[in-house]
């Protein structure tokens, strides 16, 4: 996605939470608010009712899976899309009365590589410079710890850098202009995992310096990198908080299983006469039994019996994963009403 200098474009002019959620920490001044918005497609709801605080210099998550409304919400903020109700304000600034100020002192990394692709490091990053009406030797420091990485390819067409290096330039050109607030719509999808790792210490070392910053992601293991998350889905908040308070919130037991038939290991735990949630997880099973009544040792009599060799039974901490499923349930019981037994995939 290529925004231009005059359709529903993100550059300036050229120049020369939820009732019963945890409230954000106290002691800060509020970056971003978010009151009751709302946004569909055709008559399909994409964000119903979406309220949410984000405190000045915290690094916040918006964790979801695709289609839960992240990226809709991501463009509501940078004054992209209007909402078809409620209010939003960055910095003080309202998203609608309030967008050519909005698009000085906001970074936006769109989760698909937007740059010019036939320019090469060196001019894309002299190009966002220009159109913010600065230079990159003006905002050089802020970029240093970032760009040094890509410097020795600065002649070479972004088209032409690999995942990572693709990231590093999209993150300096978001920062050139020196943005109070970094909004990044799943900045490390597509990215192998040292990528990833990189620029979630990169995201540590920019918040240090006072930036605000708003990420959304796929991955749940992201999420324990941030001060505060919010778990979206169908378009609604289902919790925010800190992830570990998320975790310590969570009331059941889980048991983590693997076999070397993994298929058939999740037919077979789905049979289980107190099975009540059965999810794949990776390389694991996470098994849940009704009302936390059954032991591991029972659990693993009863796979040993079916014939499953390797077998790895052990009772594991709830991580935000398993969070996020008992929620999913919650907020949509449906079919799951009656008794039947809730599969998932991670």
């Amino acid at each position: 996605m290529k925004f231009n200098l005059k359709h529903n474009s993100f550059y300036p002019p050229f120049r020369g939470g939820r009732e019963g959620l945890s409230p954000p920490s106290e002691g800060l001044g509020e970056a971003i608010v978010i009151n009751n918005i709302s946004k569909s497609y055709n008559k399909t709801p994409a964000l119903k009712n979406i309220s949410l605080q984000v405190q000045e210099g915290e690094l916040f998550g918006l964790i979801g899976p695709d289609g839960a409304g992240k990226t809709t919400l991501m463009r509501i903020l940078m004054t992209l899309l209007l909402p078809d109700s409620g209010q939003a304000t960055m910095n003080g600034l309202d998203v609608v009365a309030d967008f050519k100020k909005i698009r000085h002192i906001v970074g936006y990394m769109p989760g698909r590589f937007s740059l010019y692709q036939d320019l090469s490091v060196e001019e894309n990053l002299n190009f966002f410079a220009t159109v913010f009406g600065t230079t990159v030797e003006e905002n050089y420091d802020l970029i240093r710890d970032i760009y040094y990485q890509i410097e020795p390819f600065k002649k070479r067409r972004a088209g032409k850098l690999s995942g990572g290096m693709k990231q590093k330039l999209a993150l300096s050109c978001a920062l050139i202009h020196s943005p109070k607030i970094l909004v990044l719509d799943e900045p490390t999808t597509g990215v192998d995992a040292i990528s990833r790792k990189e620029f979630w210490n990169m995201l540590k070392k920019l918040q240090q310096k006072g930036i605000t910053i708003l990420v959304s992601t796929p991955y749940m293991d992201e999420a324990n990198l941030c001060d505060r998350v919010a778990l979206i889905q169908n378009g609604g908040i289902l919790d925010v908080d800190p992830p570990k308070r998320i975790t310590e919130k969570f009331p059941r037991k889980i048991i983590r299983v693997r076999s070397d038939e993994m298929f058939r290991l999740i037919n077979d735990l789905r049979k289980f006469e107190k099975a009540e949630s059965v999810f794949a997880f990776g390389q694991f099973v996470h098994f849940t039994g009704i009302n936390d009544e059954v032991e591991t040792s029972e659990l693993d009599k009863y796979l040993e019996k079916l014939n499953h060799n390797n077998l790895l039974v052990e009772e594991v901490d709830p991580g935000i994963e398993d969070v996020f499923m008992s929620l999913m349930q919650e907020a949509s019981p449906g079919p799951s009403e009656g008794g039947e037994k809730k599969e998932y995939n991670i």
